[in-house]
């Protein structure tokens, strides 16, 4: 059995986001106040020592927050192979979304890198699925209109116009002889249905294009991001992320310069590829991207194993600024209201647990080891605090100690777990009062799942 990631973040090391489990190639979306997050599931093939060769990789992880800190983890779902939403397909990589109204319902389709053979997509009523498969096959393939030459048909980038037309950007891949101009990234326009095609893909000339297309539209103007390749010459860095603009969708797009570094250049043993998203949250702009900051920790050798970060960017007169890839990441810009329901899977940082979820999007904190805890930052108990409860499961006796800051923190109360005998069950504790903004950490002992909390 393989030991839990333990991880465990500094107070002011907002990244990386997630350290129970490993994601890479984050999509991101932003609805309803709220960031969805996508990656792709490296936890799948994890084994403690093995190697991460990709291929088995059938599933996406999914993870929100509305505060950029604490982020709710509801596990991973299945879109390729056999359990798969798309049973047609091998694999599923580097996913992104979006959301578009359809028959005045808000759709939402999500896109995924069949390995480098093609993209298919897959759609839900919601951000959190369950998914289904509306075409039964790839919505493309080296067939395509415009794809000869792409050697890797893979990383999918879309984006919905203000008109409700939309695109699709993908590619990679550097023929012999043509690092500097591989010509294998390309854009297509969509079908108003999102799950067709409209005409041929055009070819965008980016230099040094190895993989990871991304698309925004910052005022008028339509900026393409991607990864250069590892044959750099002419002043561009391997593995970087390089941005180019076009005042159209579908180019051409002229080559602007640099936004991220590779991540070995910030942190030890994350050299390899690059994969990032930039969006807009509350009037800010930030970039995700993947390191192997936990493997390096946790496994402390090379194996491909991916953690996404976010870092904030300034896009000032048209330009994308140069990003400093850090551990403190970003500012939390909202609290934790502890008087509605809190997902127990709403974690800041963690030691000894895993979650596990549905295809629904829900989840639960799950296979507890000895010593375990889960820290929660920027709890608002303004309103002062008696009691907390928590919706639990669990075979035998079990305890949560809920204290300030850290395990070692001020013991504010605990809650008795008690035999649930097959279901879920509310446990309560009476706490000492505070009514300050604190992190919490809930320290678990005995073998229980647990379900969401809220406090009074």
């Amino acid at each position: 059995m393989v030991k839990n990631v333990s991880y465990v973040k500094n107070r002011n090391e907002n990244n990386p986001l997630v350290t129970q489990s490993y994601g890479a190639d984050p999509g991101v979306i932003v609805y309803d106040d709220t960031i969805y997050i996508y990656t792709t599931n490296d936890s799948q093939e994890f084994r403690g020592d093995n190697e991460n060769t990709y291929s088995k990789i059938t599933s996406l992880n999914c993870y929100s927050s509305k505060d950029m800190v604490n982020w709710t983890d509801h596990g991973s779902f299945n879109i390729a192979g056999k359990n798969g939403a798309a049973k047609w397909s091998n694999n599923s990589w580097a996913p992104c979304i979006a959301c578009k109204k359809i028959d005045g319902k808000d759709q939402f389709f999500l896109y995924f890198a069949n390995s480098g053979n093609g993209i298919g997509v897959v759609t839900s009523d919601s951000p959190l699925g369950p998914w289904q498969d509306p075409v039964g096959g790839p919505l493309l393939t080296g067939a395509t209109p415009g794809c000869q030459g792409v050697l890797w048909m893979f990383d999918p980038a879309v984006l919905v116009d203000e008109d409700g037309s939309a695109y699709l950007y993908f590619g990679g891949g550097v023929p012999q002889g043509q690092e500097a101009h591989p010509m294998t990234a390309r854009v297509i326009k969509l079908g108003d249905d999102m799950i067709s095609t409209v005409g041929e893909a055009a070819t965008i000339d980016s230099p040094y294009m190895f993989e990871d297309s991304g698309i925004n539209k910052i005022g008028d103007t339509y900026f393409y991001s991607y990864c250069s390749n590892f044959n750099c010459k002419d002043g561009f860095n391997n593995g970087a992320i390089q941005y180019m603009t076009s005042n159209s969708p579908m180019g051409p797009f002229t080559y602007k310069g640099e936004v991220l570094k590779n991540p070995g250049e910030f942190f030890p043993g994350s050299n390899g590829n690059n994969h990032h998203f930039i969006f807009e949250f509350k009037g800010k702009y930030y970039i995700a991207y993947h390191t192997r900051t936990v493997e390096t920790r946790e496994v402390g050798k090379s194996l491909g194993y991916r953690t996404t970060h976010i870092d904030p960017i300034t896009v000032k007169d048209g330009e994308i600024c140069p990003v400093t890839a850090s551990l403190h990441g970003v500012e939390q810009v909202s609290y934790i209201n502890p008087y509605e329901t809190v997902q127990a899977e709403t974690i800041f940082t963690q030691s000894g647990i895993k979650v596990e979820g549905n295809e629904n999007g829900t989840a639960v904190v799950t296979d507890v080891e000895d010593d375990a805890y889960i820290i929660v930052k920027g709890v608002d108990f303004s309103k002062g605090l008696s009691s907390i409860s928590f919706t639990a499961y669990s075979e035998d006796d079990g305890l949560i100690e809920v204290k300030e800051n850290t395990p070692d923190g001020n013991l504010l109360g605990t809650i008795k777990v008690d035999n649930t005998y097959g279901k879920y069950m509310s446990f309560s504790g009476d706490m000492k009062n505070i009514n300050t903004v604190t992190d919490l950490c809930f320290t678990l002992k005995g073998n229980m799942d647990l379900d969401y909390w809220v406090a009074k």
